[in-house]
């Protein structure tokens, strides 16, 4: 069976090297029973993938559940997967079989396997090397012959790390990778899959397809598709749902593509809880935070360009000629119409009172400078204390609760080494 075949099979479209790349693994490694990890981001068909290496083994006759570990709560995932006993908690009203005993003879695809919580990760690795589980609830041991192949949109090895993945699971389940590219990396497969997307919608609402201008193709093999596959094909839909006219150029694929460069974070807003509660994040609460980030960049501007002028020939000449630029209000904050405080964040002229020509005063400007210090440890705690509220929310997991404070992981992985929580 050749890849095109399998494409035709599976409904696979694309033609680029490296989805090619990971077809091939899949057709070898599945006539085996070994296990595989199949990574890549979200959204890029990783599940497409399990269902090949399932129909073209010895186990095509047997169960294939597919299994999103992160939409299991932690409480009943053991019994969702193992099985549990009647009366081993409240509510298990009847003994129940997991998905590693109904699947026996067949193959489990454990979808987002990094969120699986550490205690299940064990009972995983129990599984994978003995074939061994045992019910919630029962000490009694049972077998499974099952297949486990798994994904993930996270980087493992960082998890291994951090503490969150069991290093000893990681290379079990990783005895042969697969990595499926992401729709940015599979350049004319965009314009391809846009074509059969909008074809589809033509198809089952009794429309004319959409076609493009050779200026809008350009642009949609540019755009960087962050939700890959999905979010390709909801444009697709959008504009055919949309445009009257069948035939469309740049500008008009342009307005359907969200805009790269704005970077401004998501508002958060409470659901459904008091506004005393203390967990709660308010638009204001990140707009402060804002601010803090971009007076923090300002002031070090601003001492570092000073010590440098300071410290140079031609600097002291500088200094009085652009006094406006360095001076530092004794109030740091200034109040608006809503009683919203919100920092200075520079100064470019002085007030209408002040003498133009008065000189620079590096006195003047070091005890301002000492109150920006002060006022700068107070906005510190109040960053501080947003961050412990984040993760107390939504029990310390970084992704979670970088989303509520509307910063990146990454960041906030910084901002909990900086503040040592």
């Amino acid at each position: 069976m050749d890849i095109q075949t399998i494409k035709n099979r599976f409904g696979i479209i694309g033609n680029s090297d490296h989805l090619n790349f990971a077809i091939k693994v899949a057709m070898q490694v599945a006539p085996t029973d070994m296990t595989v990890l199949i990574t890549g981001e979200s959204g890029v068909g990783k599940e497409s993938f399990s269902k090949i290496i399932h129909q073209l083994s010895a186990r095509k006759h047997g169960q294939f559940i597919a299994v999103n570990c992160g939409a299991i709560p932690e409480g009943t995932i053991d019994s969702e997967l193992f099985g549990h006993e009647k009366g081993s908690f409240t509510g298990a009203y009847d003994a129940r079989k997991g998905y590693f005993e109904v699947t026996d003879s067949g193959t489990i695809f454990l979808d987002e396997i990094g969120e699986m919580p550490l205690p299940t990760q064990s009972r995983l690795l129990r599984v994978l090397e003995n074939g061994e589980f045992i019910r919630v609830g029962s000490s009694k041991v049972m077998k499974t012959d099952v297949r486990v192949v798994a994904a993930t949109n996270v980087n493992l090895i960082q998890a291994v790390e951090k503490g969150k993945f069991r290093e000893d699971l990681y290379y079990r389940l990783n005895t042969v990778p697969i990595f499926v590219p992401p729709l940015r990396d599979r350049g004319e497969d965009i314009e391809l899959l846009f074509r059969k997307f909008t074809s589809d919608f033509a198809e089952k609402h009794h429309v004319n397809s959409i076609k493009l201008t050779e200026g809008a193709k350009q642009a949609l093999m540019a755009y960087r598709y962050p939700g890959n596959i999905r979010q390709l094909k909801n444009l697709a839909e959008q504009i055919s749902l949309l445009e009257m006219e069948r035939e469309v150029d740049k500008d008009i694929l342009l307005k359907y593509l969200p805009q790269e460069g704005n970077m401004m974070p998501a508002l958060y807003k409470s659901q459904g809880s008091s506004s005393g509660d203390k967990d709660n994040f308010s638009e204001r609460d990140i707009l402060y935070k804002i601010l803090f980030d971009m007076r923090n960049d300002v002031e070090d501007l601003k001492k570092l360009v000073h010590n440098v002028l300071k410290n140079e020939n031609y600097g002291e000449e500088i200094l009085k000629d652009n006094e406006d630029l360095f001076e530092v209000k004794q109030n740091e904050f200034k109040e608006n119409a809503e009683g919203v405080r919100t920092p200075y964040l520079l100064d470019s002229r002085k007030d209408e009172g002040d003498d133009a020509n008065d000189s620079f005063d590096l006195e003047d400007y070091q005890d301002a400078e000492h109150e920006v210090e002060e006022e700068s440890l107070s906005l510190e705690k109040k960053e501080k204390e947003m961050i412990e509220r984040a993760l107390s929310k939504n029990q310390n997991k970084r992704k979670y609760a970088a989303r509520d404070l509307g910063i990146s992981e990454r960041t906030l992985y910084r901002k909990i080494k900086q503040y040592d929580l």
